[in-house]
């Protein structure tokens, strides 16, 4: 799926692999947000998650939200973290949440570097439980998603209102 358009001012960008399990969590988002009636200009695009794809996806967009499947020790399957991402660099600004072989904080740091941030760009990073070959979501990380596209849903309406 890849409803974006050259004209979002608004990107959603589920990172994943829907054949790892959990890793598919941003892939459900995504997926959830296409069933809503979403603000006028908002793109949804699911992607690997390689950084020059998401740095593609999120060109010229005012906002860009990311949802990825992240590791956490302790972990607590389920568990949401929402972070927002400055322009000012930092060693690592997304640190190796990520449950793919590169971390999210390489697409940031490549875009910084290649001045291709998006005006501003929100996290938000799932707690897998299993990213094991197989598909199905783990019923901790499934209950997740749900919660979470109704909060990228408020997140998006009050962009549309002019909020932040």
């Amino acid at each position: 799926m890849d409803s974006s358009d050259s004209t979002a001012r608004v990107t959603v960008i589920g990172i994943g692999n829907d054949h790892r399990r959990d890793d598919g969590v941003g892939w459900a988002v995504v997926t959830g947000l296409a069933q809503r009636r979403l603000p006028r200009g908002t793109g949804l695009v699911r992607t690997d998650g390689e950084p020059l794809r998401v740095i593609g996806a999120w060109e010229g967009a005012r906002l860009a939200i990311v949802v990825d499947a992240a590791r956490a020790r302790p972990s607590r399957p389920g568990r949401v973290h929402r972070f927002r991402v400055h322009g000012a660099p930092s060693r690592r600004p997304c640190g190796e949440t990520s449950s793919h072989g590169f971390a999210l904080g390489d697409a940031v740091e490549l875009a910084r570097v290649l001045g291709r941030l998006p005006g501003e760009l929100l996290v938000y990073a799932v707690e897998a439980a299993d990213t094991g070959p197989g598909t199905g979501l783990s019923p901790s990380v499934a209950a997740a998603v749900g919660p979470l596209v109704a909060r990228i849903e408020r997140d998006l309406a009050g962009h549309a209102d002019g909020g932040h």
